[in-house]
């Protein structure tokens, strides 16, 4: 049987998708579930995806052999920017088909793969395709991480208002507790209100809670 793919996305930069993924790909695999992560499209590194380390330090393993052959992380830019402008910085445009191959691999030989995305939905991969382009095309299952921040009600609303307009299957909304800290009041409120705005309109959509791990407590 080949494995479950859900993508990862945000509903903005810097909210927490990459402990999420980390945290869900260890979850899975305590579980029973031989699970792996994978970043199709990492920009400002070279050579090795930090979001993909950051999910092996969550996961309590180093870089596996797939990290290795780069199945994992198939496609890297050097430049911290959106896709579209990132490849216009190292002078090549993205290889869909070596993604495509990447993942497919992948899900030869796992149960269940989490590929995590590049910021948020309407992030643009080139000047003609987004992100949540590519999640329909893909016909891909998506987890939208969001936190406790201020503005995270209307971002999220949006986010799902996308998901909607697109006909894109919601399969979970997962809240990264760490923004918790910053105003408790705020947080406490927006999963109150997030909680009961899914309750009336997205009824068979999960809501998970990924917790500020020790370990992680600079990773985003």
């Amino acid at each position: 049987m080949k494995a479950e793919i859900y993508f990862v996305s945000g509903i903005d930069t810097d909210i927490g998708k990459s402990v999420a993924t980390g945290y869900l790909a260890k979850q899975w695999c305590e579980q029973g579930f031989k699970t792996i992560t994978q970043k199709i499209i990492q920009t400002g590194n070279i050579d090795i995806s930090e979001d993909i380390r950051k999910h092996r330090e969550i996961m309590g393993c180093g870089l596996l052999p797939e990290d290795q052959q780069k199945l994992t992380m198939p496609e890297i830019f050097s430049y911290p920017a959106s896709p579209h402008l990132a490849t216009k910085f190292d002078g090549r445009e993205l290889d869909f088909a070596k993604i495509q191959h990447a993942t497919d691999v992948l899900v030869d030989h796992y149960e269940r793969v989490l590929i995590e995305g590049a910021g948020g939905l309407m992030v643009p991969l080139t000047e003609d395709v987004l992100t949540i382009d590519y999640i329909k095309q893909q016909n891909y299952p998506v987890i939208l991480v969001t936190s406790g921040r201020l503005g995270s009600i209307s971002h999220t609303l949006l986010s799902l208002a996308a998901i909607q307009q697109y006909g894109i299957h919601l399969h979970a909304v997962a809240f990264n507790h760490k923004d918790n800290a910053k105003d408790e009041v705020i947080a406490n409120d927006t999963i109150r209100y997030l909680k009961a705005y899914l309750n009336k309109h997205f009824k068979q959509v999960e809501w998970w809670d990924v917790p500020l791990l020790p370990q992680t407590k600079n990773l985003i």
